[in-house]
């Protein structure tokens, strides 16, 4: 049996999943509550295997190693921290004190076939929106988990999250509304 993968990804209604300079939306573009943080922490109450690409890993990484008190952060950016993690690169030969890192050059597709065969958890990749673009296309993303707040950035977006993905349909199995405004959508992708 293999692995389940599930891409897990941030977005504003028209699809960016961030924001350029000059824009001063703040994180979760201003619109995390108290339920939409408690949700996100619960999703690391089980053993897992984080899938980052380099640039999603170093932002990451560079927030989450930078000092900052704990405290400071939110509880499911500490579990994350502390979450295993594989990182697909050909660029970066330092975990960059991420605790549990490990780095893999090579193609992704292959890399994620693996993990997918070896591991005996589930794997999640937050962002990293070019790798989970080609894994998609290879068929090993078995589930999309878009986390879409209310906002619309069409001034200020960058990142379009499905960008550069390929053509597919999507079965829900599953969604939730979080503090009343921002809505989890949980796909399974089939090409098209």
């Amino acid at each position: 049996m293999t692995a389940l993968y599930t891409w897990d990804v941030f977005s504003t209604l028209d699809g960016y999943g961030s924001f350029g300079e000059g824009a001063d939306w703040g994180g979760y573009w201003g619109k995390q509550g108290p339920e939409l943080l408690a949700h996100r922490a619960a999703l690391f109450d089980t053993p897992q295997r984080m899938v980052f690409g380099a640039t999603t890993f170093r932002e990451t990484a560079a927030i989450l190693s930078s000092g900052i008190d704990p405290l400071a952060l939110d509880e499911w950016n500490v579990r994350t921290w502390r979450t295993p993690a594989t990182v697909i690169s050909s660029t970066l030969r330092d975990t960059l004190g991420w605790p549990d890192a490990t780095i893999e050059s090579g193609d992704a597709v292959e890399i994620v076939t693996r993990l997918k065969a070896e591991s005996d958890v589930p794997l999640r990749s937050q962002a990293s929106l070019s790798l989970n673009w080609a894994l998609m296309a290879a068929g090993l993303v078995d589930r999309v988990q878009v986390t879409i707040f209310p906002v619309i950035s069409g001034r200020t977006g960058t990142s379009p999250v499905l960008g550069g993905a390929g053509d597919f349909d999507l079965e829900l199995v599953g969604s939730r509304t979080l503090d009343g405004r921002s809505q989890e959508l949980v796909y399974r992708p089939t090409a098209r």
